[in-house]
C-alpha cells in the first residue's frame, strides 16, 4: 500500500491540450532565448488590451503557460520557459513558418504573427519580406482584402489600376466579372477616384500612395495611416480571433511525444481584413445599364435624324432622375459609360469643334478613355 501510495505521489499530472490561447503564448516562447512570465505578459499584451484588464490579462497569461508546461510544450528553468521540441513544430505549424528557435520576438511579431493576422500565413518568405515596409505593407492587405492578383512589389499604379477595376465591377453589381477592360485605361485621376468608391465613405485622393494608404488602413481598422498603426490594428484583430476561438474549442487531452502534436486551433480565418463593401444589390448589368442609358440619351439628344447625340451630363441627369435605384455616383457612372462604349453596347462621340457657350456642357461631360475624349452618347433611331 506504501508503495502504490508512492507512486501515485510521483505520476505527472494530466497533460492538457494546446488551445488557441496557448498558441499564441508559444509564439512568444519558442523565439531565441525564450521567455520570462513577466516578457509574455508584456510583449504580448497588445493583442489582447483591448478585450481584457491588465489583471485579466495577467491571470490569463499565468493561467495558460502553466498548462504549456504542463502539457510538455514548454520548459521552465532559472526563471524562463523555452519551448520543447514538439513546442517548437506546433507553433511553427500554427504560423506556418520555421526556424523560430533562431528568430527575434521583434521578427515573430512583425512578419509571423502580422501574417497571421492577415490570413497570409501560407505565402513565401520573399514575399512576406513585404510586411517590413509601409508600401509591402499596404499591398499586401490591399492583394487580400480585394482579391488581386499580386507580386512582389506591385506599384502604387499597378495597384491603383486594379483597384478601379475591381470597383468598376462592383459599379456593375458584380454582373459582369469577364470582359471588362483593364483598370489602367482610365486616367490616373479617374481610376483614383473610381478606386475611391472601395471606401467605407467615397472620397478623392490626390495621390495613388494617398489612395492606397487610406484603403490599406481602412480595411484592417487602423485609425492611423503609419507603419505602426497598422501593425497594432491587425494585431488587435489577430487577439480577438484568438480570443473567440478560444471561447469556442473544447481543448483534447493529448500528451505531447514523438510521434503525436497536438491538433491546430479550428481557427483559421484571416483576422484582420475586413470584407470589401459588397456590391448595391440593384446595380444594373451591362445589358440593363445600356438600356437605361440609351432611354434616358433619348430624352435630352438633340441634332438631326441620323446624326442625333446627347451630352454626357445630361444623360446623368436623367439618369438620376429615372434609375434612383442604381445608387451610382457619377464617377462610376462616366466609368461604366466608357466600359459600355468599349463593348460596343453604346456608342459615345467626341467634338471636333465645340462652342465656346457651352463651354460648361462640354467640360462637364468629357470623359477621358486612353487617348480620346467622349462628350456625347449617340443615339440611334
Amino acid at each position: 500500500m506504501a508503495a502504490a501510495q508512492t507512486g501515485a505521489s510521483r505520476a505527472e499530472p494530466e497533460p492538457r491540450g494546446l488551445t488557441p490561447l496557448g498558441e499564441a503564448l508559444l509564439a512568444r516562447i519558442a523565439v531565441h532565448g525564450g521567455a520570462t512570465r513577466s516578457e509574455i505578459v508584456q510583449d504580448l499584451g497588445p493583442l489582447f488590451a483591448h478585450k481584457l484588464s491588465p489583471a485579466e490579462w495577467r491571470r490569463l497569461a499565468e493561467l495558460h503557460t502553466g498548462h504549456l508546461v504542463e502539457g510538455g510544450f514548454a520548459t521552465e528553468g532559472r526563471g524562463r520557459l523555452k519551448a520543447t521540441d514538439h513546442g517548437e513544430a506546433a507553433v511553427a505549424a500554427f504560423l506556418s513558418c520555421k526556424g523560430l528557435a533562431s528568430a527575434a520576438w521583434p521578427q515573430i511579431r512583425d512578419i509571423a504573427l502580422i501574417a497571421k493576422g492577415l490570413g497570409l500565413e501560407g505565402e513565401s518568405a520573399s514575399r512576406l519580406k513585404m510586411l517590413a515596409r509601409p508600401e509591402g505593407m499596404r499591398a499586401l492587405i490591399l492583394q487580400k482584402a480585394f482579391k488581386l492578383a499580386g507580386k512582389k512589389n506591385p506599384s502604387p499604379a499597378k495597384l491603383r489600376a486594379q483597384l478601379a477595376l475591381v470597383a468598376l465591377e462592383r459599379a456593375f453589381g458584380n454582373k459582369v466579372k469577364a470582359g471588362l477592360g483593364k483598370g489602367s485605361a482610365f486616367t490616373a485621376k479617374a481610376g483614383r477616384t473610381l478606386a475611391g468608391q472601395l471606401s467605407q465613405n467615397p472620397r478623392d485622393l490626390s495621390t495613388d500612395q494617398k489612395l492606397i494608404a487610406h484603403l490599406a488602413a481602412e480595411q484592417v481598422g487602423a485609425v492611423q495611416q503609419d507603419m505602426d498603426a497598422l501593425r497594432a490594428a491587425i494585431l488587435k484583430s489577430l487577439g480577438t480571433a484568438v480570443l473567440a476561438a478560444e471561447a469556442r474549442s473544447v481543448p483534447q487531452v493529448v500528451k505531447a511525444s514523438p510521434d503525436q502534436l497536438p491538433p491546430p486551433a479550428n481557427d483559421t480565418e484571416p483576422a484582420a481584413a475586413r470584407p470589401p463593401p459588397a456590391a448595391h444589390p440593384s446595380r444594373p448589368g451591362l445589358v440593363d445599364f445600356a438600356s437605361g442609358v440609351m432611354a434616358a440619351a433619348r430624352t435630352c439628344a438633340e441634332g438631326w435624324p441620323g446624326n442625333r447625340k446627347a451630352f454626357i451630363s445630361h444623360v446623368w441627369q436623367a439618369i438620376r432622375r429615372s434609375e434612383t435605384a442604381w445608387d451610382l455616383s457619377e464617377i462610376e457612372f462616366k466609368c461604366m459609360l466608357a466600359e459600355a462604349h468599349r463593348t460596343g453596347a453604346i456608342v459615345l462621340a467626341n467634338a471636333d469643334l465645340k462652342d465656346k457657350k457651352r463651354k460648361d456642357e462640354f467640360d462637364s461631360s468629357a470623359i477621358v478613355y486612353k487617348n480620346t475624349v467622349w462628350h456625347f452618347v449617340r443615339v440611334e433611331d
